[in-house]
């Protein structure tokens, strides 16, 4: 039977996240109801400009004091879609304090303080759910920590940044280059008017550390999380990428060491086959690539990010949250127990395609191979260009760690052959 006393849910924020949870809370409400077993009351919206006409919400509903809201005392599930490190982190430790579960959008914070934040929830007997933090409606987080919970999760690939998958489709496809393929991405909603966070990486590594933490039940922060943005690829490096069959994508990789016995979290560009899954993922989409021991290759597929996606996903754990609060239980917290280390970039094991602007003279190949050699990097192929006493080298090398290539690409640079290192792009996905 349905309850008849409802959920109240308070709603920080309401820019373009938040005002779509409040029109699908209203239009769906019957549905909700019915899903959750007792009806969904929005009963406050925190916001900062109380002015702005808010079609379709209450306006008696409307408070910029969101600390007063969440201290109410009445409240069974806080929905936090402001973002940033603060005031979110004391709203949602309040809301925990006052009786509230959370549910969280916030990628940021989570990969920041997300230990504390898990620790809060349990203290209080709450929930903190926050499917949306991460790849918008794609179902991953609940997959990740209830569906695979039984599997071991090996290494999680994905494109969790659509800004950013756009401008590379748009590179690759049209041959356009980094600042024009950024222009067309403004013009059309994908990126911000400061594109910073996504083209530098910064908000693909906090979902990496997210996803880290739960696909290997070990406590990985963002600044675990070795970051490269992917301002400096070029046209130049798609058609190398094109001559080896490949494309470039900016990834998340999370992957447990061979041995077992350590992760490691890292968000850079890297040239993928275009026989992977993840190479056909066009314009701003996101997807990710799960491999564990029973369940083998999983790959998560659809909108990254957008009002209605992200909503979707908030509202979904709304649901399962007020489950939990009419069955007075909660859901699945933080795993940490493997407690593994997570090993510094240098350790890191995967191919390169180094390109090199070097003097046309016989002997060139054999010093740079030398070089190769004497770090321990084995040559896969090498390509060579030459006009006027200019030559391009490019070099595609076997398997390696990062601090071996790291001194080769130094060593290199000191020859007198060597006027310039163009590009260092890993290879990844084979």
């Amino acid at each position: 039977m349905m309850r008849t006393r409802p959920l109240k849910v308070a709603l920080l924020g309401c820019g373009v996240v938040g005002s779509e949870v409040a029109r699908i809370m209203t239009t769906h409400a019957d549905d909700l109801a019915a899903r959750v077993g007792a009806p969904v009351e929005l009963a406050g919206v925190a916001v900062r400009r109380p002015d702005k006409v808010r079609e379709g919400i209450d306006p008696a509903l409307i408070t910029t004091d969101a600390t007063a809201l969440v201290k109410r005392g009445d409240l069974d599930i806080v929905v936090e879609v402001i973002g940033g490190i603060e005031p979110a982190r004391t709203l949602i430790t309040t809301a925990f304090e006052h009786g509230a579960s959370v549910v969280s959008a916030n990628k940021a914070l989570l990969a920041q303080d997300g230990a504390a934040l898990h620790a809060a929830a349990e203290e209080h007997g709450k929930d903190l759910y926050y499917e949306a933090a991460v790849a918008g409606a794609i179902p991953l987080i609940r997959p990740l920590r209830e569906s695979l919970a039984g599997d071991k999760v090996n290494r999680v690939l994905g494109i969790v940044n659509g800004t950013t998958n756009f401008i590379l489709d748009k590179m690759d496809s049209t041959g356009a280059g980094y600042q024009e393929a950024l222009d067309e991405a403004t013009a059309l909603g994908y990126a911000e008017a400061d594109p910073t966070a996504d083209v530098e990486g910064f908000d693909a590594a906090a979902k990496a550390a997210i996803l880290a933490g739960i696909a290997f039940h070990t406590r990985v922060r963002l600044d675990d999380v070795h970051r490269e943005g992917m301002t400096e690829v070029t046209a130049a490096d798609f058609a190398s990428a094109r001559e080896m069959g490949c494309t470039i994508k900016l990834l998340a990789i999370c992957e447990r060491a061979e041995d077992g016995a350590s992760v490691t979290a890292r968000v850079h560009p890297a040239m993928i086959p275009l026989s992977h899954p993840l190479a056909s993922v066009r314009g701003a989409y996101n997807a990710v690539f799960v491999e564990s021991d029973a369940s083998g290759q999983l790959m998560f597929y659809g909108p990254g990010a957008g009002g209605s996606p992200t909503a979707s996903a908030v509202l979904g754990d709304l649901v399962a949250v007020g489950r939990n609060r009419l069955g007075s239980t909660t859901g699945p917290g933080e795993s940490a127990y493997a407690a593994l280390p997570v090993s510094p970039m240098g350790e890191v094991v995967t191919r390169y395609h180094i390109s090199l602007d070097v003097a046309d003279k016989p002997g060139v190949l054999a010093q740079v191979a030398t070089v190769f050699a004497e770090h321990g990097v084995s040559i896969d192929t090498v390509r060579q260009q030459g006009k006027d006493g200019e030559a391009s080298l490019v070099v595609v090398t076997h398997r390696a760690s990062d601090a071996a290539l790291g001194g080769t690409v130094e060593a290199l640079r000191k020859l007198d052959t060597v006027r310039g290192v163009a590009s260092i792009m890993r290879v990844e996905g084979e």
